[in-house]
């Protein structure tokens, strides 16, 4: 039976790979399947911002939007992930795309789409340079100028089949611009949202306590940079600003919000200004039990209204991350294997992972290669498992180091090539490049991570490691601070304390360095490295605790020696940094 024709305006976006037909006669198969996975990773960015692929032609896509704004954000992030994509293949098999975006009336029929705005995308499409979009006039004069996209003119063109000339304008990200995270299109009331697979929280309106009117920006500024914040990361879905903020001065039943919101967590919280001082408190709620996951108040002195505004978003949104992933890894550890699905399945893996056993490793590599199977294009199972690999690297579990890192490093451009924004992907390459030395690159990419998502306390730890091994320790311990600062109950807590002690060591403070290691073996996951850190700044001061610490580290990692610790601080870029390391232990009681 033929189905009825729907017409309807919209968004049309049109790809196309370039020379396929030359891509196909250097291998027919490798062709075919790469430019069936470049559509496939497309229609899932597409599918991430509010569109829908409609038809696969060969070497074309087609895909409809409501918004133009959502339709160039779906092209850019591709494109961008595609580059990251073919620069990891050796041969010359790199399907490359050209996109163009048009607006117009669509006929969809037996599941074909046609039109005179499909037409025009694809004209808009051959115009555009490989591996770039070109969109309408019309697209772009309704793209919010916020947005971080830079247009280049390219005038009135004659296309073919169109009597009149069209406006064109190629659309590109701005230099240091980020990819605009997804903004769900809003539901009609009498529809239930669906709750996300991640985490769902809700950031509500914070109360202005002040008395004073005039602070109602500030208020109000917190929460919509808070809101602003926790979208980087990309594990959390996070509702919108524009769906929060009707509830604005309302008394809210948590669990009704939740079910309403489609939010598995609201946050909500109050500022309260009195003098030179400001108070904020905030506090996160689980609206399916009503319990308070977590709480915090914050006094600052009121100084700089908008540095203090950015910290406040910053800290805040940092601290509920690990908590709400906490959240996450528990409830995929205490369900039946059977149960779960990709997300779960990678949840499970992480919750092994921060165990930071060898037994748990042996768990998380299981979990993370049932989430690939059960999604090839989970790009972050790919990430953790990149991060078990490097993990083996970093202490000493490996046999072979450069294998592990090839695998390592081969596992997390994957992931990004599955998605470019992936800050945790992006991080793992960036401490890939630590263990391979390359210190340098290593703090390109953390910067990138910084770019992305600021409120990543990881980050600052990377880059503190950098800089406690490649020969700079003092500019070392500002960047473990804010680690610390910025996620308290991080799970990786015992490594930011434990770096920050060897970096005390290498400066000679003994004293600090061994209360940093004495902080992070109190951790529940500690590893040998604080205690390695503790004991030899107890032999360098010639303390009567040097000896139980050498047996503490002996209980830990028995038959160990100066050797060992030599293979296992093989990142330490000057010779006389890591003598001095081993020399504290010799003073112990370490045997060469």
């Amino acid at each position: 039976m033929t189905e009825e024709p729907t017409r309807k305006l919209a968004v049309l976006l049109h790809a196309d790979v370039i020379g396929s037909t030359a891509l196909v006669q250097l291998n027919e198969t490798v062709a075919h399947d790469r430019i069936q996975d470049a559509f496939q990773r497309f229609s899932q960015t597409i599918t991430r911002h509010n569109g829908t692929t409609q038809e696969i032609r060969g070497d074309a896509l087609v895909a409809e939007f409501s918004r133009a704004s959502d339709a160039v954000t779906a092209a850019l992030e591709f494109q961008s992930a595609n580059t990251i994509h073919n620069e990891a293949i050796s041969d010359e098999i790199r399907p490359e795309l050209r996109v163009g975006i048009a607006m117009g009336e669509v006929v969809i029929a037996d599941n074909t789409v046609t039109g005179e705005g499909i037409v025009l995308a694809q004209r808009l499409e051959q115009l555009a340079e490989p591996g770039g979009t070109c969109v309408q006039g019309t697209v772009y004069e309704t793209i919010p100028k916020r947005l971080p996209f830079e247009y280049e003119n390219l005038g009135e063109q004659q296309v073919k089949g169109f009597d009149e000339p069209v406006r064109v304008y190629a659309v590109s990200l701005e230099a240091g611009g980020v990819i605009p995270e997804s903004q769900t299109v809003a539901q009609s009331e009498t529809s239930a949202p669906v709750l996300s697979e991640k985490p769902s929280i809700a950031v509500l309106p914070f109360d202005n306590m002040s008395g004073d009117p005039e602070q109602e920006y500030f208020s109000d500024g917190i929460t919509e940079d808070i809101i602003t914040e926790l979208s980087r990361f990309k594990s959390l879905f996070v509702i919108a600003r524009n769906s929060t903020f009707v509830f604005k001065g309302q008394a809210v039943d948590v669990t009704e919000l939740g079910k309403k919101l489609g939010a598995q967590f609201i946050l909500e919280g109050s500022v309260r200004k009195a003098g030179d001082r400001i108070r904020v408190s905030a506090q996160l709620i689980d609206t399916v039990t009503g319990n308070h996951v977590w709480a915090d108040r914050y006094d600052r002195q009121l100084e700089d209204i908008f540095d203090l505004q950015d910290e406040m978003a910053e800290t805040i949104s940092a601290r509920i991350e690990p908590e709400l992933g906490y959240a996450e890894r528990d409830k995929a550890r205490k369900r039946a294997t059977e149960d779960l699905g990709a997300w779960d399945l990678y949840q499970r893996g992480m919750w092994h992972l921060y165990r930071f056993t060898q037994e748990d490793t042996a768990a998380a590599y299981i979990a993370f290669d049932k989430a690939i199977n059960a999604d090839p294009n989970f790009s972050a199972a790919y990430t953790g498992r990149a991060y078990l690999q490097l993990y083996d690297v970093m202490n000493g579990y490996s046999s072979n180091f450069e294998n592990s890192l090839h695998d390592a490093e081969t596992n997390v451009r994957r992931a990004l090539s599955l998605d470019s924004r992936d800050v945790l992907a992006r991080f793992t390459l960036g401490r890939i490049r630590t263990a391979k030395r390359e210190y340098e690159e290593a703090i390109k990419e953390f910067e990138r991570c910084v770019e992305l998502n600021p409120g990543f306390a990881q980050v600052y730890h990377g880059i503190g490691f950098v800089h406690a091994f490649a020969g700079r320790p003092e500019d070392a311990i500002p960047f473990f601070d804010k680690a610390i600062r910025l996620s308290p109950q991080d799970p990786h807590l015992t490594s930011f304390l434990a770096v920050r002690s060897s970096a005390y060591l290498l400066m000679r403070d003994y004293d600090m360095a061994v209360d940093s290691a004495e902080d992070a073996i109190s951790q529940p996951n500690a590893m040998i490295w604080p205690h390695i850190f503790r004991t030899s700044a107890l032999g360098h001061q010639g303390s009567p605790k040097a000896e139980a610490a050498l047996k503490e580290l002996l209980n830990y990692s028995p038959g160990l020696n100066c050797d060992e610790v030599r293979r296992l601080l093989y990142y330490i870029r000057k010779p006389a940094d890591l003598e001095q390391c081993i020399n504290g232990l010799v003073k112990a009681g370490l045997s060469e």
